[in-house]
């Protein structure tokens, strides 16, 4: 077996907002194995926080490179790699690779229903209360849009993008923006807007000031869950965890962490960091089985895959053409 890594950059249409962070492109690295004529591939953006690049996670994937290219597999290269990027590409490339070589799609290899297109949320950067708006109203077809806010005004962010847009499913991502006492402050006016969820509102390492809160509204954990083994000490402190393959380290992982989290009691929501369509395909597998779905990583991109994920009214939709679907595709770039 042959593997081939690529680092790729893929330019923003417009510089992206979150808390502490401004996002201008996608820097990603594929990874591409190679078995005679069956060929998998996968992306990984990494985790920004973790200070995770395309260099970075080529580097773990070169120490391991001979126990790859001799033939590994899922189960095998979660004991050799940690959670992360690195492992999510080679974990990516291995189910395309399976699922070549059997002429089967992924969801039948890993056991799931037949693909139906999921609505996604569409992400509002973080902004003046007005840009905020603006920017809601642009995404004319959206049925779900999630507001990236800050200490910024976020009781006047919510209002007017639910003024702008008072028919569609509202959650918010703080980022870890909040303390408990500001999120109390904050919910009344949450509620009145009629916001469905709250992720990561406290700093990882402050899940237990969340002990007791009284919220109507769900509480998703997205940094304080970085993999299986973080779930259970969030119990009773969070109601929903937020499933990233960047930080879990790939598919094979995240359908594990979907049955402990069903086991725990949490909903589960999967999410995504930066990437093209090929960074969300796994993840739109994994998301059948979720209760909330946010890959809109590609909608943010001047361009995008050949062969594309399509949002069409409000749903993401990934073809077999684009990553697992069981027919070697002709063209490598798909």
């Amino acid at each position: 077996m042959n593997l081939e890594l690529t680092a790729e950059s893929w330019p923003y249409a417009e510089p992206f907002r979150i808390t502490d962070y401004v996002f201008t492109h996608a820097e990603v690295l594929v990874a591409t194995l190679r078995d005679g004529a069956a060929t998998g591939r996968g992306e990984a953006g990494g985790v920004y926080y973790h200070d995770e690049t395309p260099a970075s996670m080529a580097r773990q994937i070169e120490a391991v490179r001979p126990r790859i290219e001799r033939g590994i597999d899922r189960e095998t290269l979660r004991t050799i790699l940690p959670a992360g990027g690195a492992r999510n590409a080679i974990d990516a490339a291995l189910w395309d690779l399976e699922a070549k070589r059997a002429g089967l799609p992924v969801w039948k290899i890993a056991g799931t229903s037949a693909p139906v297109p999921l609505t996604t949320t569409f992400t509002v950067g973080a902004g003046t209360p007005s840009e905020m708006a603006q920017t809601a109203r642009s995404y004319i077809t959206a049925r779900a849009i999630k507001l990236k806010l800050t200490g910024d005004d976020p009781a006047g962010c919510v209002r007017a993008v639910r003024a702008a847009r008072p028919d569609v499913w509202l959650g918010v991502d703080a980022n870890q923006g909040f303390t408990r006492a500001s999120l109390e402050r904050a919910l009344p006016q949450m509620i009145e807007a009629g916001v469905a969820l709250i992720e990561q509102p406290v700093p990882v390492g402050q899940d237990t000031t969340l002990a007791g809160l009284r919220s109507p509204i769900p509480i998703a954990a997205d940094e304080s869950v970085q993999n299986l083994a973080g779930m259970a000490a969030l119990a009773g402190l969070y109601n929903v965890v937020n499933i990233k393959l960047d930080k879990c380290g790939g598919l094979t992982e995240g359908l594990a962490m979907v049955r402990e989290a069903r086991r725990l009691g949490f909903q589960v929501m999967v999410g995504c960091m930066s990437g093209t369509s090929l960074s969300m395909a796994p993840a739109f597998v994994l998301g059948q089985l979720c209760d909330f779905v946010d890959l809109d990583g590609p909608t943010f991109l001047a361009s995008d895959r050949d062969i594309p994920a399509s949002y069409a009214n409000g749903d993401i939709w990934c073809p077999d053409a684009l990553w697992g679907g069981g027919v070697q595709a002709d063209d490598p770039a798909r």
